[in-house]
């Protein structure tokens, strides 16, 4: 099957070609990938001889005729029963998905895997990223499969295990004073500079490609069934975005049947835009002052992807929940010693919860649940 594509603004709906190194919308706004055609149903028969990797799915992503991607062999994650934290939470069927399989530790990988492999193809020879870590490393991994140079800012507050294994790869790293936003800044001006194409998230219109197939495989690892919600530990968001794009695809193409998955976007404290804009009811995020988590990746003030994932919440019904680091700690040391997940990393899946308030949301006995993370893991159950 030929793939044909263009680009649609996600904010006023312009369209345009694909050709090129592709950045925002003149209205500021992301560009989302429209597929002129999508394969039909009986084209599942073509992954039974395919690898598990997430370029299985080469039919629903920015990949022609006769092209190869740069790939390290990222997706294809095992999804893991955790009979333990079900009992424990009231599931009968609870999952976790170990996105830390991936090669570079995240699933980041996915989405610089389809991002590098679209920007070489248009001719691009040298990167910028900012980062609260994972990104960071996983650019510099797949740009160094690419044979093209990047450059990566990271905050000064990076674990130095992260920092070590951007330089190992063969970035350039620049620290700086402050947070990811600041970083945005920096990465900006030098792209600006050196025509560097920023990578950024949701500043070209790939990296969400490769997220959206975390959604096309756990829709194939659930027998091409989709759980009834989605819990996402949100900081930029690509891959809330990317999963609600991948179910509406599926969807629309007749791959699966009956409602899609209520979202639910889980923010820390310290650092919570998303939640506090969807609570009050507003169309995009207020920046977030001073924010402080200890989840780095969920330390992103002002997600450039705020009026694509408010939306998602919003079309699926479903919400938006701030916890504390302390509870953040806590969850991740169960994950880990129940269920021998990373759960520096982790993300949950499930079945659907009755309702969700400002701050909580409860989950029915009966339902199953959906919960994602940027980091590690994804975990599918029902109660």
């Amino acid at each position: 099957m030929t793939v044909s594509w263009s680009l649609e603004c996600s904010g006023c709906g312009k369209t345009c070609s694909a050709d090129g190194l592709p950045a925002l919308c003149e209205c500021g706004q992301p560009y989302l990938v429209r597929y002129g055609s999508a394969p039909r149903p009986k084209a599942k028969s073509l992954f039974r001889e395919r690898p598990w990797t997430m370029w299985r799915y080469r039919e629903w992503l920015p990949l022609a005729d006769g092209e190869s991607p740069v790939t390290l062999g990222e997706g294809g994650t095992p999804l893991l029963a955790v009979e333990r934290i079900a009992t424990q939470c009231g599931f009968h069927d609870l999952r976790v998905k170990e996105e830390g399989a991936n090669p570079t530790g995240s699933f980041k990988a996915r989405g610089l895997s389809a991002a590098v492999t679209r920007a070489v193809r248009a001719g691009a020879r040298r990167f910028v990223v900012p980062t609260a870590g994972n990104a960071g490393i996983a650019l510099a991994a797949y740009a160094a499969r690419a044979g093209v140079a990047a450059r990566v800012y990271a905050p000064v507050s990076t674990p130095p295990t992260i920092l070590a294994q951007i330089r190992g790869f063969g970035a350039e790293l620049q620290l700086v004073e402050g947070h990811i936003g600041d970083c945005g800044r920096a990465a900006r001006a030098y792209a600006a500079e050196t025509s560097a194409v920023d990578m950024s998230t949701l500043r070209e219109p790939y990296r969400i490609e490769g997220k959206k197939t975390l959604g096309l495989e756990l829709a194939e690892q659930l027998g091409w069934t989709l759980p009834d919600v989605i819990v996402y530990p949100t900081g930029g968001g690509t891959g809330l975005i990317g999963m609600w794009k991948a179910f509406g695809e599926l969807a629309d193409a007749g791959w699966v049947r009956g409602p899609l998955p209520r979202l639910y976007s889980v923010q820390s404290t310290g650092c919570a835009p998303v939640v506090q804009a969807f609570v009050a009811g507003a169309d995009a995020c207020t920046p977030w002052p001073e924010p402080e988590t200890i989840a780095s990746g969920l330390r992103v003030p002002a997600p450039l992807g705020d009026r694509l994932m408010l939306r998602a919440l919003r079309e699926s019904h479903g919400g938006a929940v701030a916890v504390t680091d302390a509870q953040l700690r806590a969850a991740a040391r169960d994950l880990q010693t129940l269920a021998g997940a990373d759960a520096r990393q982790v993300a949950k899946l499930g079945r659907q919860p009755d309702n969700v308030g400002s701050h909580e949301a409860a989950v029915s006995r009966s339902s199953s649940v959906t919960r994602v993370s940027p980091w590690t893991s994804v975990v599918a159950a029902s109660r």
